[in-house]
């Protein structure tokens, strides 16, 4: 049986009762209705990025809306291991790249935070744009859950407070020695933030006031990574042991 299509609709547009219709509608009912041009009867998949997904079968096409009809829905609790990445801010067109993978490994978060060696500032508020690239690569993936993205204003002092939310936190640094590799369950298991700065790194006074705060040393080895392939190597490190728990 072929893969169904997915479409995304926000949790804010299921209606409460789940046995009743669900209309998709902007830019995903226009893919639905005018490029696949699916008619009634066509089975689909929604998904709301928060752990909810269902199978449904398009009713009918109305004003531009697809009015859908339930076959099954189901709510996913929330996973117990979640890890989240601090990423200082760069202006790097491998932005977009990184959401994608956060979403096929499965991170539970990305928070993006300005260091004194940042590339520009970041935005107040994530942008509509990084969402959407979470939304296309679940639908490729079938990730029935969206990374959330969050940005820290404070430099690195509103990231140390930020820090404290979680059980575990871990400090990337290129100075951290290579006994401090990450073994299996440290960042795969419980609520696990890892810091990475930007891309010309932390200087001391950060890394000092992050280690002060309760942060790890943490070393990826003697290569000097890029920090989009530091992040991408510690989400697939903690995809790896969550799958090795299943």
């Amino acid at each position: 049986m072929a893969r169904l299509n997915s479409f995304y609709l926000p949790p804010e547009s299921w209606p409460m009762d789940q046995t009743g219709a669900h209309v998709l509608d902007g830019a995903e009912a226009r893919h639905l209705l005018k490029v696949l041009r699916a008619g009634p009867g066509e089975r689909l998949r929604l998904f709301d990025g928060q752990g909810r997904e269902g199978l449904f079968v398009l009713d009918r096409a109305e004003g531009g809306k697809a009015v859908l009809i339930p076959e099954s829905v189901t709510a996913l609790p929330a996973p117990e291991n979640r890890l989240v990445l601090a990423l200082g801010w760069n202006k790097s067109s491998r932005r977009d790249w990184l959401l994608e993978k956060a979403v096929e490994l499965g991170a539970w978060g990305l928070a993006f935070w300005r260091g004194a060696r940042s590339q520009g500032e970041p935005p107040a508020a994530p942008k509509d744009t990084w969402q959407d690239k979470l939304v296309q690569a679940a639908k490729q993936c079938g990730n029935p859950w969206l990374p959330q993205l969050v940005v820290i204003p404070g430099g690195i002092d509103g990231l140390a407070a930020f820090a404290r939310g979680f059980e575990q936190c871990y400090l990337c640094w290129e100075k951290a020695e290579t006994r401090h590799m990450p073994r299996p369950g440290d960042l795969g298991q419980g609520r696990v933030l890892v810091v990475l700065g930007p891309e010309g790194g932390l200087d001391e006074a950060e890394a000092d006031r992050l280690l002060a705060a309760g942060c790890k040393p943490l070393s990826l080895g003697t290569s000097v990574l890029r920090w989009e392939t530091a992040a991408l190597l510690c989400m697939g490190l903690a995809h790896m042991d969550r799958g090795s728990r299943a």
